[in-house]
């Protein structure tokens, strides 16, 4: 007997926007999680207007809307002068930080009585015309009728199936991320600064917390290699960009780096195993659609796998998931990516910022 009817991979905002959607259905759903704990990472940290939907039909948007920040001002200054101030557009959605929308989507999903399974890092797949068996590095196997892989980029669960992730990547950071404090800083705006010689640093407030996001160009040592993240570098960046002395970086909560990749799964469905999310496509952060299009995949594979669970034909409604999403993030990849270079080359003029992806 199978242990559940649907077993997701991964704990992100796709893997629990799906968990909701399938238990408010009554469809039977377990969630493994290879994180030991829940992150406080900002992360994606915008919520647009088809996600903000899909919360409300989970029940769940009101408490995000209340803790986000909606018309967020960007502040825009070029070697170290003010230039402008951009407020963004009405229907750019909402600024709130990633650990946030999880945070809520977990709680959501408690109340319908499903708790993630932290420490639990699925390392087979196997699967017939009846469910899947999924092994676990402990030794533990999960039977479940359909396995969804919501686990990002480099997702276990395509990686076990075999499935092509074709397109282009760079091999060298485009930017160095993480979440500081900055003591003094207003945090009314969303600063922006960029320099004639190249390169930049932002620092947005994430609603609800004392930090900002930082995004900014890599430093690069003796050898033209970039650094890695540090707030020591940061610091130096922010120097360099923003020419504020008095202003000290703090408390860095969270450091990494973020190359472009532009890459998409050549399927997404393998027998009863379906991939949504960054497993299934990964693209440029311009216009803030990652997340939010993993989201709106998790809604659709959610109505996709409760027809399947309840109709005599299963195939057909995960047939045509696979031909929906794998169109939408073709045209996703596409339009990024050209959002992308907007901003590159938009920043290079004093007073032009990343509003431009929005345009």
């Amino acid at each position: 007997m199978n242990d559940t009817d649907v077993l997701i991979a991964g704990a992100g905002p796709t893997g629990l926007t799906l968990a909701c959607a399938l238990a408010l259905r009554g469809v039977r759903v377990r969630v493994i999680e290879r994180r030991s704990q829940p992150h406080r990472e900002s992360r994606g940290k915008g919520l647009r207007a088809g996600s903000i939907a899909i919360f409300q039909e989970l029940g769940m948007a009101e408490p995000l809307i209340a803790a986000g920040t909606a018309g967020v001002v960007l502040r825009k200054y070029f070697d170290g002068e003010h230039i402008n101030d951009t407020p963004t557009p009405a229907d750019a959605g909402l600024l709130i930080g990633q650990w946030q929308i999880e945070e809520a989507l977990r709680g959501r999903l408690a109340g319908l009585g499903v708790r993630v399974e932290y420490g639990a890092e699925l390392v087979g797949i196997t699967q017939d015309h009846a469910g899947v068996r999924a092994e676990l590095a402990d030794g533990g196997v999960i039977a479940a009728r359909y396995l969804a892989g919501c686990d990002g980029g480099r997702s276990t669960t395509r990686g076990l199936l075999g499935i092509p992730f074709e397109g282009k990547g760079e091999t060298q950071p485009a930017m160095v991320i993480g979440d500081v404090r900055a003591p003094g800083l207003d945090r009314g705006v969303w600063h922006q600064w960029f320099t004639s010689e190249g390169g930049g640093m932002l620092l947005c407030p994430m609603p609800g917390t004392d930090t900002f996001q930082l995004q900014a160009s890599p430093e690069q040592d003796e050898h033209g290699e970039p650094l890695p993240p540090s707030l020591e570098s940061f610091q130096r960046i922010f120097d360099r960009c923003a020419r504020m002395p008095g202003i000290r970086l703090e408390d860095p909560t969270w450091l990494s780096s973020w190359r472009v990749n532009v890459r998409m799964a050549t399927r997404i469905r393998e027998g009863r195993v379906l991939l949504a999310g960054d497993a299934a496509h990964v693209h440029p952060i311009a216009g803030g659609l990652g997340m939010n299009t993993g989201i709106e995949d998790a809604a659709a594979l959610g109505r996709a796998l409760a027809a399947a669970l309840a109709g005599p034909d299963a195939d057909a409604p995960l047939d045509a998931y696979e031909t929906e999403r794998l169109s939408v993030a073709a045209g996703v990849l596409a339009d990024t990516a050209e959002r992308y270079e907007r901003v590159v080359e938009a920043v290079r003029t004093p007073g032009r910022g990343t509003e431009v992806a929005l345009e």
